[in-house]
């Protein structure tokens, strides 16, 4: 008997898996350990780019209701693949009724989207393009959420309005977020904030002046990795 189309990933990918990431060493960089973040997920030491021949192999023959079946499943990179394996729908898409059926699966799933890696894999490929000229109430819903996992997907997001030189969301966000205790967040619009500066410094510039005093010491060190040395300095020192 043929096998599925899900059963065929999974074969592929439990073929490439590296039996000694398995365990501790992929449960500790993704803190999948009591008390962490990933609490509860599981590996089978599959490396990414191995994951992205599997996607790239699949994708077409994949359905959106089989993808969204293996976003549900417990095995992180069966939901990293699966997200891989969207955006390649996504941005293979001719039709706009195409691209809203991924997008659709997508936030249907959304709570599989549950680690930084499979957050900054999809967000701004999927949702990143689709919301560019529609209303973003949704990424703000999920600022506001108190989810980790969804306020961080609502600032990286903005990567794709940030290439195309629209600042002003990631930067309201930003805001939303300054005073988040955790530090993927901090991160996230530090990461945020240096992309800006990397197109327009004077944008990036004022709005740290404005803000950088209160800004979480990890937050503040993303955003200014890429400035001149002195003024690195200043910031950290707060003589600014």
């Amino acid at each position: 008997m043929q096998q599925s189309t899900i059963d065929q990933i999974k074969s592929a990918l439990l073929a490439l898996a590296d039996q000694k990431k398995k365990g501790g060493e992929m449960a500790r960089f993704f803190q999948a350990y009591p008390g962490g973040y990933g609490e509860g997920d599981t590996f089978l030491g599959v490396k990414v780019p191995h994951q992205r021949e599997v996607a790239k192999k699949y994708y077409q023959t994949i359905s959106l209701d089989e993808i969204a079946l293996l976003l549900n499943e417990n095995i992180h990179e069966h939901r990293l693949t699966a997200l891989f394996m969207l955006v390649l729908k996504y941005q293979k898409s001719k039709k706009e009724e195409d691209k809203k059926a991924v997008v659709d699966t997508y936030l249907a799933n959304i709570s599989g989207v549950n680690n930084w890696d499979l957050v900054d894999s999809s967000c701004y490929f999927i949702l990143g393009p689709w919301l560019m000229e529609r209303d973003k109430k949704l990424l703000y819903d999920y600022a506001a959420s108190g989810e980790l996992w969804l306020q961080r997907i609502a600032m990286i997001t903005t990567m794709h309005f940030i290439r195309n030189r629209h600042y002003d969301d990631a930067l309201r966000l930003a805001e939303i977020l300054l005073n988040h205790p955790h530090d993927l967040i901090h991160k996230a619009v530090g990461w945020m904030l240096r992309e800006i500066g990397n197109r327009d410094y004077t944008v990036e510039y004022r709005f740290l002046l404005k803000h950088y005093r209160q800004m979480p010491r990890t937050m503040l060190r993303y955003a200014i990795e890429k400035f001149d040395e002195p003024v690195r300095q200043k910031f950290l020192k707060g003589e600014l």
